[in-house]
């Protein structure tokens, strides 16, 4: 009997039963792959099944986290591992994932007993040379080169670990399917049984994920359905800095971010980020502004850096690292019809410095700041931190938690903040000076001073 295919899109997972050159969903090229299409065994009715009961009968159950002894990471999860979790972390090829789950599984190693590193990019001897680099290296920290989904799943159950690590999910492979390894229906029935497992053992579970070319986690989109956390690491291969995002969790904030520096011995949690984001700040220089963002529960001071300049071509430049390219031209706009600032000929650069991303409005008055700043090439007094938003009629509104902005910012030693007057009604004097503007033509006079 002649097995029937299907042609699946290796983007988002849409199905077709002939060969398309574009796919329907998701309008990838040349994203189509024959598959084997498995029949699903008959389903029985009979036996004990689940019964629908008042959401107040149900047993409540204590949520009991595992530290992994990084704290950066801990933080991001919601204070440690929950026991029957799936979590994925996906980032660049070399930004060190591999490297920080080494690490975390060594330390659950020597802490609590024994842990299930599955390794199926690399053989064995190369994961114990990369341990030894790290310091990984205990007896409870078991090293698994297999890329069979079914090998697996029977030595998981068999020693029944305290975690286990997959690295990487494209590279597993169920042999109940005859695609290649990778592919959209391999990805999709490997995590639903390590979802399985995870849930049926307790036994908490980590997926290293590749990522495309445009960031996004390979594969169907259903991998960041089935999985209780996703984890994103994000930084430049050249910079020394990581940081690691939380976009989905089941069990805590996705507010939350650890930064971490990669050295010779790995990666190493960073206690306080704002200093070490303002270490190579210079004094004195126009364009320079230091702005106060949140991120979950922690503050982070950052450097906004832009740059001012004639433009040579017809259509001047709008280029932003970190910061909304959409909300810098509304803020841009907001200059030049409310103050009166002419930048329509200017080349406008705006950088946050140190590989963060600031994603809150409350920059929005930095980001004003710092390009009126650089035009007319005046600086403002390096021990000024600037929080606000801004609205399209010029206003200053108020923003939200500014104490722990200014408690951030008084810890560093900074002498003055600018900020909305509305926050500074509420506001109890410190040792920091606090100045509260209205509109963004009060800023302007504080900085023409």
């Amino acid at each position: 009997m002649k097995q029937k295919t299907v042609f699946s899109c290796q983007k988002c997972g849409c199905q077709s039963p002939k060969w398309l050159g574009k796919c329907p969903d998701c309008g990838a090229w040349n994203s189509m792959a024959e598959e084997m299409v498995i029949k699903s065994g008959s389903v029985s009715t009979s036996g004990e099944r689940s019964q629908p009961i008042p959401i107040c009968d149900v047993p409540a159950q204590s949520e009991t986290r595992v530290e992994t002894g990084i704290g950066e990471l801990d933080r991001v999860l919601g204070g440690g591992i929950v026991p029957g979790s799936l979590v994925l972390i996906g980032g660049d090829p070399g930004i060190g994932k591999s490297t920080l789950l080494l690490q975390a599984m060594h330390n659950l190693a020597e802490q609590s007993g024994q842990v299930l590193y599955v390794s199926g990019e690399e053989s064995a001897s190369q994961t114990r040379l990369r341990g030894e680099r790290l310091g990984a290296s205990h007896k409870n920290l078991l090293i698994l080169a297999e890329n069979s989904l079914e090998a697996i799943l029977a030595h998981a159950t068999a020693l029944k670990p305290l975690a286990m690590v997959v690295d990487s999910i494209q590279t597993v492979w169920t042999s109940s399917l005859e695609s290649a390894p990778g592919s959209v229906s391999q990805v999709r029935e490997s995590a639903g049984k390590l979802m399985v497992l995870a849930k049926g053992s307790g036994i908490p579970v980590f997926i290293v994920g590749h990522v495309t070319k445009d960031g996004a986690i390979a594969g169907p989109r259903v991998l960041e359905h089935i999985v209780d956390t996703v984890l994103y690491f994000e930084g430049d291969g050249s910079h020394p800095f990581r940081i690691l995002r939380a976009v989905k969790n089941r069990f805590g904030s996705t507010n939350e971010i650890g930064v971490f520096e990669m050295k010779q011995e790995g990666l190493c949690g960073v206690a306080n980020p704002s200093e070490l984001f303002l270490s190579e700040r210079p004094l004195g220089v126009s364009g320079s502004v230091v702005t106060a963002s949140l991120e979950g529960s922690r503050p982070l001071l950052v450097e906004l850096q832009a740059l001012v300049t004639q433009s040579s071509f017809g259509v001047p430049r709008r280029t932003t690292i970190g910061v909304d390219h959409n909300r810098l031209a509304l803020l841009v706009a907001v200059l030049e019809k409310k103050v009166g600032m002419h930048l329509a000929g200017q080349d406008i650069f705006l950088n946050a410095a140190g590989g963060v991303r600031l994603n809150e409005p409350a920059v929005d008055l930095a980001m004003i700041m710092a390009v009126a700043s650089s035009h007319l090439d005046k600086g403002i007094a390096p021990q000024t931190v600037i929080l606000g938003e801004v609205g399209l009629a010029g206003e200053v509104r108020a923003i939200t938690q500014p104490e722990q902005r200014i408690a951030e910012a008084e810890k560093l030693g900074f002498k003055s903040c600018i900020l909305p007057a509305g926050n500074l009604k509420r506001l109890k004097k410190g040792k920091i000076r606090l100045q509260g503007v209205a509109s963004v033509d009060e800023a302007m006079q504080l900085l023409m001073q």
